[in-house]
């Protein structure tokens, strides 16, 4: 497993850290959550606007 080095202010880590204990979670684990849910939504959000894009570079092909 790679490993990555990620700046982010003591504040937010801070609440990272007491989340990640509140859930009995390491660090790395809650952040890994973090990110597959955000590229989950990501991915669902590009998929359904995939029909409208596909209608608009129609239109403009057309």
């Amino acid at each position: 497993m790679a490993k990555i080095l990620v700046t982010m202010p003591d504040e937010f880590l801070n609440k990272v850290d007491g989340l990640a204990e509140t859930e009995q979670r390491s660090r790395s684990e809650l952040i890994r959550e973090a990110l597959r849910t955000y590229m989950h939504r990501i991915s669902a959000k590009q998929a359904k606007n995939a029909p409208k894009n596909a209608e608009i570079l129609e239109s403009l092909i057309g």
